[in-house]
């Protein structure tokens, strides 16, 4: 996959089928908009081509809201469409200036000029332009003009399941991380360095890699008790993390703390990338360090059942 940082360093190509869109999490219905995609480039030989944007547009339109949550990072994102067919990536620096641009003037300038567009296809309800003036209304209308097709993805064929991004959301923000990755197509994933924390799970015998996410905006599911899978230098590990403030002992500041199983090395300062299989248990306050140990050992044998049909590689 080609990736351009900048609409001047796009090459002219001969038949791009273009979609643009945030594709935070690249989710199943995004996924069905890139296989039409694939299907059309096929037909007429040629190339998929996205128009994206960073940072997201509602951190830059309203940067007082501090509610916004990505299901995928920026390197994420990348991977996710390279596997799903993206040929050509556009990555649009997203300015307030950008996002004055009248919706005609970025048909004109951006999709017919910038891009070349032969076909265009978008998802149902797609608004673009100052103030989302623009929709497959004033596409269709204006396409035979400027020489492109159009085709809109229907909200049935997306949405049988009401795929989207604030839905996956919430499932995380509850912890449902199966109905998470039912919607994503995929398990969701988190990635951070490991950093130093209060080594309060090594006295329990139970130690932990305190994780710092890379990317301050990732959402991090609900509080409680995953079973998980850990990527670490190529090698994968099964393990058990807990998202929680430590009500037991400090209930002090949010914490992500991950026990990999059959594992003892220093991992200070590496990346590890936590891949959620299935919500195990609620953050809970224990009467006893005791009491705590007792269901970390649980947490650990359900952990380790859960995952066992899955073979990993150290």
């Amino acid at each position: 996959m080609q990736i351009y940082r900048d609409l001047e360093e796009f090459p002219r190509l001969e038949r791009p089928i273009v979609s643009i869109g945030t594709y935070d999490g690249v989710h199943l219905g995004h996924q069905k908009i890139l296989s039409r995609l694939k299907d059309i480039a096929s037909q007429a030989n040629g190339d998929v081509v996205l128009l994206t944007f960073h940072p997201h547009p509602r951190k830059v339109l309203f940067p007082n809201q501090n509610d916004l949550q990505l299901l995928s990072s920026l390197d994420e994102k990348v991977k996710l469409l390279s596997q799903y067919g993206v040929q050509h990536l556009v990555i649009q620096h997203f300015t307030k200036e950008f996002s004055q641009m009248e919706h005609t003037t970025f048909i004109k300038e951006i999709l017919v000029k910038k891009l070349g567009v032969h076909t265009l296809v978008i998802g149902y309800d797609h608004q673009f332009g100052h103030d989302r003036k623009g929709s497959f209304k004033e596409l269709a209308e204006l396409a035979p003009s400027y020489g492109f097709k159009i085709e809109e993805i229907p909200e049935q064929d997306i949405d049988e399941v009401a795929i989207s991004s604030t839905r996956i959301r919430k499932a995380l923000f509850q912890g449902d991380v199966k109905d998470a990755a039912n919607l994503l197509g995929y398990d969701y994933q988190l990635s951070g360095k490991v950093v130093k924390g209060s080594q309060l799970g090594r006295t329990l015998g139970f130690p932990t890699a305190n994780l710092l996410p890379i990317d301050k905006d990732k959402l991090v599911p609900a509080m409680g008790v995953y079973a998980v899978l850990v990527d670490l230098n190529g090698a994968t590990y099964k393990g058990v993390l807990s998202i929680g403030n430590r009500p037991t002992f400090d209930n002090g500041e949010r914490s992500i703390e991950v026990n990999i199983f059959d594992f003892n090395a220093d991992i200070y300062n590496e990346l590890i990338t936590l891949t959620f299989k299935e919500f195990l248990r609620g953050d809970m306050k224990f009467d006893s360090a005791a009491d705590l140990i007792v269901q970390m050992n649980e947490d650990k044998a359900k952990s380790l059942e859960l995952l066992r049909s899955i073979t990993v590689k150290h």
